[in-house]
């Protein structure tokens, strides 16, 4: 899902030129609420949510609801006040992972070069593909009539000479669209920008970028580096800079493994009560724990996410001086993130964990413990591993992790 803001001034014709132009972006347009509509037409045309119906968020919104101002990771009370008339519609994972899935196969067929960076856009370079099927916009083309073929929903394709351009190009495009932006028009494409579009620029950037009157890319650009490093930072500055000018080195890495791995949960009230917080944090880590060890990765980075009862939303992350896979290491750290976040005596709405900056457990030599003494190396991650077992027996409520770094919780009848 494209999240920058676009420029409704950027035209949708920038030229037919498609040399140095194969790497392209697919994005599925209103993903979840796309595919709701597959099998649900009688809904088309409609405001359609895809959430909960009190105290979740939205996960997506066909595109009739973002007219009322509803937007993805809103709460639930707050779209249904934009648009109190949507459809509210309970998602359905399993089925947005069977279209996914279906999806990626499609761009595997077209070239091995697929880098997939969420459940609903990826990466191609199709270099390798053009005499085999055609120019750049051929292949966007055919493949945006297969998916709508296949499964009733819409793709849009940005085309560019790297990653960075074709992924704002396919933001432009949406939604249904596609859009190439040849590599001689980059520079006049990128200017008429406005700054938040590029990666790396959030919300505090972009401030912090206005105050020095900058907030298009074409005064990004023509900013001297040294003041944006004094703005920004010595890196920032300079990796702003470069993608203003188009510069993005980044090649399409296939088969890309997925970078972090999170839960998150949004509680049934509003909590004042931090232990009640920690607990539903020790059970996120567990399974974001679980998680890792099953796809036999572990983690250099926890990082923790708070949103209190006034939506304000906080990231704390901590980098660990040895990589883990075991949940009472990452509990413990999210747990220390957690007791340094100011909540200015608000109560917690939502809290999630993160392991990020994953890495293959096969490349480690050795695998020791944040949070046990050398004489308990290893055995909380043997007591958790037996964990997996009895849940990939009887089912993930099986079983649960105790307090102490080797105990578990056995329901009545598991024995």
């Amino acid at each position: 899902m494209s999240r920058g803001p676009r420029s409704a001034d950027v035209r949708r014709d920038w030229g037919h030129d498609e040399d140095g132009s194969s790497t392209l972006h697919v994005d599925m347009d209103a993903f979840f609420a796309s595919v709701e509509l597959a099998r649900r037409p009688e809904l088309r045309g409609r405001p359609v949510i895809v959430g909960g119906r009190e105290r979740g968020v939205v996960l997506a919104a066909t595109y009739e609801a973002r007219a009322y101002g509803v937007r993805s990771a809103m709460s639930m009370a707050h779209a249904m006040r934009r648009c109190p008339h949507a459809v509210v519609v309970a998602p359905d994972h399993r089925r947005y992972r069977e279209v996914s899935r279906s999806v990626m196969s499609m761009l595997g067929d077209i070239t091995a070069v697929v880098e997939q960076v969420s459940v609903d856009e990826a990466f191609l370079d199709v270099a390798g593909a053009r005499r085999r099927l055609g120019r750049p916009t051929e292949i966007g083309a055919a493949l945006r009539e297969q998916v709508r073929a296949a499964h009733g929903i819409t793709c849009s394709v940005g085309i560019g000479r790297n990653k960075l351009v074709a992924k704002l190009a396919s933001t432009h495009a949406k939604p249904d669209g596609m859009l190439l932006v040849p590599a001689a028009a980059t520079e006049a494409f990128l200017r008429a920008l406005p700054v938040g579009a590029l990666w790396g620029v959030g919300e505090k950037t972009e401030q912090v970028l206005a105050r020095w009157g900058i907030t298009t890319v074409a005064q990004l650009a023509d900013t001297d580096v040294a003041v944006l490093q004094a703005a920004v930072g010595r890196v920032s500055g300079a990796h702003l800079h470069d993608l203003a000018w188009g510069r993005d080195p980044r090649p399409v890495v296939a088969g890309r493994a997925e970078q972090s791995i999170g839960a998150e949960s949004t509680f049934g009230q509003d909590l004042h009560d931090l232990g009640e917080v920690a607990r539903r944090l020790r059970e996120l880590s567990d399974r974001v724990a679980g998680r890792m060890r099953h796809q036999g990765v572990v983690a250099r980075t926890v990082a923790l996410k708070v949103r209190t009862s006034d939506f304000r939303t906080m990231s704390r992350s901590r980098t660990l001086e040895v990589p883990t896979d075991v949940a009472q290491d990452v509990y413990g750290v999210a747990r220390e993130l957690l007791s340094g976040v100011d909540l200015e005596g608000l109560p917690v709405r939502l809290v999630g964990v993160r392991a990020e900056n994953l890495r293959a457990r096969a490349d480690l030599t050795s695998q020791p413990s944040l949070f046990d003494d050398d004489a308990h190396v290893g055995a909380r991650r043997d007591a958790e591993l037996a964990v997996d077992a009895v849940r990939e027996r009887f089912g993930s409520a099986a079983i649960a992790l105790g307090a102490s770094p080797t105990t578990v919780q056995r329901p009545a009848g598991i024995s």
